[in-house]
């Protein structure tokens, strides 16, 4: 069975989003997260008018589930992704 969802129109400048501890004070290479209703939305910091996902709260939490089971893990942690 196949669902729809009716679009979501979300204005970014009105959320307050979030960067991780982790992603350091230069502000490249990161994400920013915001709580909507009903989910979260997740946006490029480097871009904070482009594009935003929006996930439902259980898409949410069974993407941080997976990142904490190491589902995304690198299977080279001493090589670094780059962007391009």
């Amino acid at each position: 069975m196949k669902t729809s969802r009716k679009p979501v129109v979300v204005d970014p400048a009105a959320l307050a989003w979030r960067r991780s501890s982790y992603s350091g004070g230069d502000g490249g290479m990161c994400v920013e997260v915001a709580h909507v209703d009903g989910g979260v939305a997740v946006r490029d910091s480097t871009a904070p008018f482009g594009a935003v996902l929006l996930f439902s709260g259980p898409e949410w939490g069974a993407f941080l589930a997976g990142v904490r089971d190491g589902q995304f893990d690198s299977p080279h942690p001493s090589r670094s992704v780059t962007a391009g």
